[in-house]
């Protein structure tokens, strides 16, 4: 049994279970959840700087530390992993927000055993998903809170609603620069909106398609530098880097991950020291997210996200 079968499977357990348990609560009065996976969003304020395929990489060096992982295509429009891993699924996140099918049903396998919600090509109507979309979409995404370890949200590039939603969603957020000045700019502008329009102060910085650790180190600095200026007191942690290699632009062209094609390039060997690194990260509230995702303080009485036209 691959693992999104075994996805399918839990879930009609747990549909069965949520609808008989009872509600536990402590002394005060509040909900006892069960520890709920990690939550993760990759995110980047360019596009083009390689976000999808760190993201299919890391979910791959995921699998092989023997963790359980769920890759959200969050893009919702205008899917990306599933072509990059040469994956053709006969139903999309567009058939589960019409209520066409579970989130079950479109589940599809990637490699390492790892289970992806792919997003449709092509639908304007997912560029900005309202409110009830938004509830519903988490809805179904909590019926997986008990049957992954970690859950990888690829979210679109830029500053639309929906990436900040899905920021807003996940415990930890990693954005993803290069060298190039476009990137740089766009990286911080995201970490802008995110922190003065919806309060969220704490980031981790992935450098990608650098020659070493010490121009990885600049760009860093580039952006820490702006943060400490302009918005004050941030967490902006340094996660590390991804060196340019040549294997992943073949492993590309043959909609393969990198690792998966050529384990021993260094590209390959960095995402598994970064699975390794994001591991050995305690997440700040010591558990994979709030009730069980990091996302219920998003429901009804959440203020609605704004529409971003741009960066003042």
């Amino acid at each position: 049994m691959d693992q999104a079968e075994g996805l399918r499977t839990l879930m009609e357990k747990s549909k069965d279970e949520k609808n008989s348990c009872p509600v536990f609560s402590d002394k005060k009065g509040e909900s006892i959840y069960p520890k709920g996976p990690r939550v993760i969003s990759v995110s980047s304020g360019k596009g083009g700087v390689g976000k999808t395929n760190v993201v299919a990489n890391l979910a791959l060096a995921f699998t092989r530390l023997q963790k359980r992982v769920l890759v959200l295509d969050a893009d919702l429009g205008l899917a990306n992993i599933n072509i990059l891993l040469g994956l053709v699924p006969r139903y999309t996140i567009e058939h589960l927000l019409l209520r066409e099918k579970s989130v079950s049903d479109i589940l599809i396998k990637g490699p390492g055993g790892m289970s992806i919600i792919p997003a449709s090509s092509g639908v304007l109507e997912l560029v900005d998903l309202n409110e009830s979309q938004k509830i519903f979409l988490l809805n179904e995404l909590d019926l997986l809170a008990e049957t992954v370890d970690i859950l990888l949200i690829d979210t679109a590039a830029g500053i639309s609603a929906n990436v900040l939603y899905f920021n807003l969603t996940a415990e930890e957020s990693i954005v993803i620069a290069t060298p190039e000045p476009p990137s740089i700019t766009d990286a911080y502008a995201l970490i802008k909106v995110l922190s003065t329009k919806h309060k969220k102060k704490k980031f981790t910085i992935l450098i990608n398609s650098v020659r070493n650790g010490q121009e990885a180190k600049e760009v860093y600095k580039k952006i820490s530098m702006a943060v400490d200026r302009f918005l004050g007191s941030l967490s902006l942690d340094y996660l590390g880097f991804i060196p340019f290699d040549e294997s992943l632009p073949k492993a590309v062209k043959q909609q393969r991950a990198v690792l998966e094609l050529y384990p021993q390039a260094i590209s390959s060997r960095s995402f598994m020291e970064l699975a390794r690194t994001l591991l050995e990260k305690a997440p700040a509230n010591g558990s994979g997210g709030i009730a069980p995702f990091s996302w219920k303080h998003l429901l009804p009485d959440h203020q609605p996200l704004e529409k971003v036209e741009g960066v003042n």
